[in-house]
């Protein structure tokens, strides 16, 4: 069982958890132009929590993880609230070409844990319709300590260099600010910024 698959159960439980998502889905509509016509792809989607701050505004929602268990947890609370625009896939795409297109895809806290970062973020690009809007959540550049030295991730990002990375991809309209900081039980706050960027 992954590490991912033995929290998805009380994974919701977090108050931390909500707290982040509500604050990164208020960012991502103060940045991007959502409306009511486009559909949605959020990778690494856990138990969807960004994904329901955000069911409201979105035609269609695409919930993507590769944890069997956060997919199930998610299945049922899809279920549970009869949402019939919203479905989620057992789906590894760092190793799986997938062959859809969306008008927006979004994730939080998920890119400092894939292996090669310019991979996804081409398979990012790729999934996009022409003008869409890729929107991604995740640390500040840190010292290691967030997961502690026994966590194989990368130590967070410098969202400025990531965005010269995603223009050199083709995007365009890159734009980043800080949405939310976790505050862990040591005292010490690990800001989170949201950058966003154009097809």
């Amino acid at each position: 069982m992954s590490e991912f698959d033995s929290k998805a159960q009380d994974w919701d439980k977090n108050q931390m958890h909500i707290d982040r998502a509500e604050a990164i889905a208020s960012a991502m509509l103060d940045m991007v132009p959502i409306t009511h016509k486009m559909t949605a792809l959020e990778y690494g989607a856990g138990t969807g929590l960004l994904s329901f701050c955000l069911k409201d505004r979105f035609a269609d929602i695409t919930l993507m993880d590769s944890s069997q268990e956060m997919v199930r947890v998610t299945q049922g609370k899809i279920a549970d609230q009869k949402i019939e625009h919203m479905r989620v896939i057992w789906f590894d795409l760092e190793h799986t070409d997938y062959d859809h297109k969306f008008d927006m895809v979004f994730n939080q806290m998920v890119l400092h844990h894939v292996n090669d970062v310019d991979v996804i973020l081409k398979k990012f690009y790729s999934l996009l319709t022409p003008g869409g809007y890729l929107a991604i959540a995740d640390l500040y550049a840190e010292d290691g300590s967030f997961h502690g030295p026994d966590v194989k991730v990368h130590w967070g990002f410098d969202p400025a260099k990531l965005a010269k990375s995603l223009k050199s991809m083709g995007f365009n309209n890159t734009e980043y600010k800080t949405c939310y900081s976790v505050t862990k039980d040591s005292g010490k706050s690990y800001p989170i910024f949201l950058l966003v960027a154009q097809k």
